[in-house]
């Protein structure tokens, strides 16, 4: 298998986004590593949300999973979240959990989990209901097509929020690059960029396909960063990984980075 070149029509074609919800985005009592790593991913986004303040009008995430994790701490400080999939099918995923649709994926115990670093638990019900409030739109964007169009109404974002999704679709380091500055447009000036990403990641696993992903280094990932007109605050990682059978990787990342107010696209 070619490492460096991910097969984004493939990725397209055979991701269930229902498939990988329960393998990489939930407490599994089997698996004390995924347990660690999406907690590792929890205390990040609390620390980096409530915490360390970091807050405005409009956050907008960018992925491929239909995940909500990433934002329930991050409602707490901004007052819109734009969801944005790289497929419809994850986008259904998600207006399902927002709608409280019959099939949708059980947040709950991981709800509860941030709450209890909120010192709230008791409270995961609004929890919940104030991450469906806040998420005012849902939409469909592939970053290596991007049209500036679907983004047109919308106003400078204050924290753009990428979370393990350039490394499934980019075929190589310069496709990688150019996404990342791409994407920074959408970002204000001062703003944050927040990135999760899967660490020398050779592929993973969803629903019996395995999916090539591009090989990333650390020295390879803030060097691109930097390249999009960011200013690098904090890079921490967790050894811990994913069971091999799901992932051939080493260790989880998070970064928090400032863009430039130099640096307008």
């Amino acid at each position: 298998m070619d490492h460096s070149c991910p097969n984004k029509e493939a990725f397209e074609f055979h991701f269930d986004p229902k498939e990988c919800l329960k393998p990489y985005s939930s407490f599994d009592s089997t698996s004390n590593e995924k347990n660690d790593i999406l907690m590792f991913l929890l205390r990040n986004f609390f620390k980096t949300f409530i915490l360390d303040g970091v807050k405005g009008n409009t956050l907008i995430r960018i992925g491929a999973q239909p995940t909500i994790y990433e934002l329930l701490s991050a409602c707490e400080s901004f007052k819109e979240i734009i969801v944005t999939n790289h497929t419809d099918l994850s986008c259904q995923e998600v207006q399902k959990w927002l709608k409280k649709e019959p099939g949708a994926f059980d947040w709950t115990p991981v709800v509860k989990y941030v709450c209890e670093l909120e010192e709230d638990r008791k409270k995961w019900a609004e929890k919940e209901e104030k991450l469906r409030r806040t998420v005012k739109q849902v939409l469909e964007c592939d970053v290596t097509k991007f049209n500036p169009a679907t983004f047109a109404s919308l106003p400078p974002a204050d924290c753009l929020l990428l979370s393990q999704y350039l490394g499934a679709i980019c075929k190589d380091l310069s496709t990688y690059r150019a996404a990342l500055k791409t994407v920074s447009s959408l970002l204000k000036p001062g703003g944050h960029l927040l990135m999760v990403t899967t660490m020398k990641c050779s592929h993973f696993v969803i629903d019996q396909h395995k999916f090539p992903c591009l090989f990333l280094e650390k020295e390879c990932l803030e060097e691109a960063v930097k390249e999009a007109g960011f200013d690098i605050l904090k890079f921490e990682m967790t050894p811990i990984c994913y069971p091999s059978s799901l992932v051939e990787h080493e260790g989880v990342s998070y970064l928090v980075a400032s863009k430039g107010k130099g640096k307008e696209d």
